[in-house]
């Protein structure tokens, strides 16, 4: 009950912050856009497939649509999920009532995943807000609820990720833009590591948070990409639930 409360306490913080609405409004905006640029692009290699009749196959909403736009969203939450997670502790740190919270009836560990609760239910809200486009495909045709899915259960792994990263990082700093700083530098960075090597069996090809998005973006959801996830975000959320026992230490 009390990561509830924790977790709530946190949502309302973002709804009621000026952070949250530009992260809201600029996500929002930025990803119209790309819909309304990948839409035309659809349209015109519509067109072309009157010469090319064998190409009208490969022409799926998932193929050329959604998996294309998931990945461009994929990059923009990389940018948008550190905003949101900065002042999960540097705010308590700036205001010195980090104190006032673990020496409150509540364990630490309650906290860290009150607080990782709560800013990742705001993103999840923020991508629930893209839905639309996706979904207005069914007015115009048939497209993969499967795909659509997927696709969203991607980013949602992924902002876990961030999310959680952003917890940890702003557990060492009391500055929230150097918490936003370090947490997108990183995520950017496990984002693109192993993008560019040749060799998709590669260690750093498996380490990249993209590598992962991959084929859940096309519509298949595969355990190991679930589990590399779910171990990412399981060993942030530790490492910052160890930091905030430092504090009970001093």
């Amino acid at each position: 009950m009390s990561i509830l409360l924790i977790a709530r306490r946190e949502l309302r913080a973002l709804l009621a912050s000026a952070v949250g609405w530009v992260v809201l409004c600029g996500f929002l905006f930025v990803t119209g856009t790309m819909w309304t640029l990948s839409v035309f692009g659809y349209v015109a290699a519509s067109s072309d497939v009157v010469y090319d009749p064998y190409a009208a196959s490969q022409l799926t909403f998932t193929a050329v649509l959604l998996g294309p736009w998931f990945g461009n969203v994929s990059i923009i939450l990389v940018l948008g999920a550190p905003a949101l997670a900065m002042r999960a502790f540097s705010e308590e740190l700036q205001q010195r009532t980090l104190e006032l919270l673990l020496t409150s009836p509540v364990s630490t560990l309650e906290i860290v995943l009150g607080k990782y609760l709560g800013v990742l239910g705001y993103a999840a809200l923020v991508l629930v807000a893209t839905s639309y486009a996706p979904l207005g495909l069914f007015i115009v045709g048939s497209p993969d609820i499967g795909a659509i899915a997927s696709g969203y259960l991607g980013l949602l792994c992924l902002a876990s990720c961030v999310v959680s990263l952003g917890l940890l990082f702003s557990a060492f700093t009391a500055s929230q833009l150097t918490a936003f700083i370090a947490t997108f530098s990183v995520a950017l960075g496990a984002y693109l590591v192993g993008v560019f090597d040749p060799d998709p069996d590669s260690w750093l090809t498996q380490l990249s948070l993209a590598t992962h998005l991959v084929d859940l973006f096309r519509g298949a959801v595969r355990l190991s990409d679930l589990v590399y996830f779910a171990g990412v975000t399981g060993f942030c959320l530790f490492a910052t639930w160890q930091r905030l026992e430092s504090f009970r230490w001093r």
